[in-house]
This record gives structure tokens, sequence and C-alpha cells, in this order.
């Protein structure tokens, strides 16, 4: 990206990303992101109901959020894809995000001693412009 549309959020803990049901309406979840170049990566159980929504729609929104959810900052349009057949870029997105988050280590452990690592996925979302989702026609 370049510095005129640099992603605004980029120094936030917590983004928030929505989603849209079959109806339309949308579900906000509270998410860790890190960047991996000029790309937004997030992690997630392959199971959620998350990824069944970006499955079938890529559209998303993006917002920066407290650790609950509130919203800080408006809300950008983008296209969400789940990564898959990428080991590099998976490779450097834990990477990215075990950086940035020191709880990310200590739930890795806890979810491969559950057998539950197997079941994440990394999530990558290409912000349309910076331009909040409410101004986006």
């Amino acid at each position: 990206m370049s510095p005129d549309t640099a992603i605004p959020f980029a120094d936030s803990k917590y983004v928030n990303l929505r989603s849209f049901k079959r109806d339309g309406s949308p579900i906000d979840t509270p998410v860790w992101f890190a960047l991996v170049g000029d790309r937004i990566v997030i992690f997630t159980d392959g199971t959620s109901y998350k990824v069944k929504r970006i499955r079938r729609n890529a559209k998303v929104e993006l917002a920066r959020c407290g650790v609950r959810g509130q919203l800080v900052g408006p809300w950008l349009p983008g296209r969400c894809r789940v990564v898959e057949g990428e080991p590099e870029l998976i490779t450097r997105a834990y990477d990215a995000l075990n950086s940035k988050y020191l709880l990310m280590r200590v739930l890795t452990v806890i979810a491969t001693i559950g057998g539950r690592v197997k079941r994440r996925l990394i999530l990558e979302v290409t912000l349309d412009a910076a331009v909040p989702a409410s101004q986006a026609s």
C-alpha cells in the first residue's frame, strides 16, 4: 500500500471484523490481527461461523476497537479470503501474530495440547480504500 492508503489502525491491538449473514445482517467480531507487508492477517478457528460467512461472501468491514469490541474508529470496507495452499504466507502470518501478541504463543501451546491447533486458519483482508464504509457506495 502506498502511504496515502496506509492502514489507519495498524498500531491498534484489536480490530472488529464485520462479516455478513445470508440475509445481509452484519456480525461483528473483535479479533487479533497483524500486518505482513501491506497485508492484514487474522487467525481464527476454521470451524467458526465467521469463516463460513466469509467463504460465502468475501465482503467485510474492519474498524479499530477495544478488547470487548467497542468501536474507536470508522468502518473500512474490504474483501477477505481464507489463506490456503500458501505455506510461506501462513508462516509469515503466524510469525507476525506471535511477535505482536505474547499471549498468542501461550494459546498455541494450549491449542496444541487440546488438539485444536490444526483447526486454525489465516484470513487475509484487503481494504477497498481508506474510505469509511458509511461513506462508501
